[in-house]
């Protein structure tokens, strides 16, 4: 009698301990399945604790007005002047970016002595493409004689591990080294680094060309933009570099240097004229891994996000501290200005005025 009296007991307590891990699991299998889900977001909403930025560049003043003589410009950077200019070689990457190459190598072609430009037959996600710039000699006539080109098969890639996106990416990059030697620069020559929706200004070219005693491998330091010019993000590109070139030269998008020019161009991203475009890159660069569903390619939606200035990707900005990060939380503000950009774009705004304050309407 005294064992079936204590019964009950254990069942209630057996009854309570399930009813307490049912919440348990439920509020577990919810935490695995955000943490999986929104695993990104989550980190970069924490990334303040857990990361910590980089060195710091040293910023080199940038003096510039019209009318004033190389010789007093180069003065006021402190440095000398040359007897006779530098030549000065401009080399990047190139996918599928007509308009903005075009505004680049517009805005450059008095200033450098050779446009060194590679293209590939796919993409870094390994997309087959058409050979787009080569497709467009005619638009780029006017460069002819300052192109150096070639074309990279990606075929070349045949292991598994070699065809991650950013082993694509740094076989590009070394490709662009040997096609750089063959371009027939040499010691002493300046040579800028950058991506093609990177526009170094004509007035920092024209410093690397005319002065005397410019460091050796500094970074250059340039607006950033997103979708147009309607929708200015911050100044913190950084990735463009200037050289003067040794034979230890190597080219790279990455830090390179403590030592960074002010205000020295335009950073233009996904500055596209067609959605189609936008779709494209979308899959193809490095961090195609960030299309987490089939709708962020969404015609309608993309067309939406590039209006209202949101991020493509529905993602966090990456920000090393919370008041760099709630800052940037949220649609781009919209700028009403055109001053200060690109002269081909503002001479010719009719046919690129997808690019200006009020054009953010794309073609399908």
């Amino acid at each position: 009698m005294a064992r079936d009296s204590h019964h009950p007991s254990l069942t209630r307590r057996k009854i309570l301990r399930f009813k307490f891990l049912i919440p348990f699991v439920l509020v577990l299998s919810v935490s695995v399945i955000a943490v999986t889900q929104y695993f990104q977001s989550i980190s970069y909403i924490l990334r303040p604790l857990w990361d910590t930025p980089p060195t710091p560049f040293t910023r080199i003043p940038h003096y510039y007005a019209p009318n004033i003589s190389m010789q007093q410009l180069c003065q006021l950077h402190g440095w000398g002047i040359l007897p006779s200019p530098r030549r000065v070689f401009d080399a990047v990457l190139f996918s599928n970016e007509l308009d903005i190459l075009e505004i680049r190598y517009r805005e450059l072609l008095p200033y450098v002595d050779r446009l060194v430009i590679l293209e590939a037959n796919a993409t870094f996600t390994g997309i087959p493409k058409s050979l787009s710039f080569y497709e467009n000699l005619s638009r780029f006539a006017f460069a002819g004689s300052k192109l150096v080109y070639d074309m990279l098969s990606i075929g070349e890639l045949d292991t598994d591990h070699r065809r991650q996106p950013f082993n694509v990416e740094a076989y590009h990059r070394r490709s662009l080294n040997m096609l750089i030697r063959r371009s027939g620069i040499a010691v002493g020559d300046a040579l800028i680094m950058a991506d093609a929706d990177e526009i170094p200004s004509p007035e920092t070219v024209q410093l690397l060309k005319w002065c005397d005693g410019i460091p050796p491998v500094m970074h250059l330091e340039m607006k950033n933009y997103m979708y147009s010019f309607e929708f200015p993000v911050d100044d913190n590109s950084w990735r463009a570099s200037a050289h003067v070139f040794t034979e230890h030269t190597l080219y790279r998008h990455s830090r390179q240097s403590n030592l960074i020019l002010a205000d020295a161009g335009w950073h233009c991203s996904f500055c596209f004229r067609d959605i189609k475009e936008f779709v494209f890159k979308m899959k193809a660069y490095s961090h195609a891994d960030r299309v987490k569903q089939q709708s962020f390619l969404n015609p309608d939606r993309i067309q939406k996000i590039i209006c209202n200035g949101d991020d493509l990707f529905d993602m966090l900005p990456e920000e090393y501290t919370f008041r760099d990060l709630f800052k940037k939380m949220g649609p781009i503000p919209k700028s009403a200005s055109a001053v200060h950009l690109p002269s081909y774009l503002i001479k010719n705004a009719d046919k690129f005025k997808f690019l200006l304050p009020g054009g953010c309407l794309r073609s399908k």
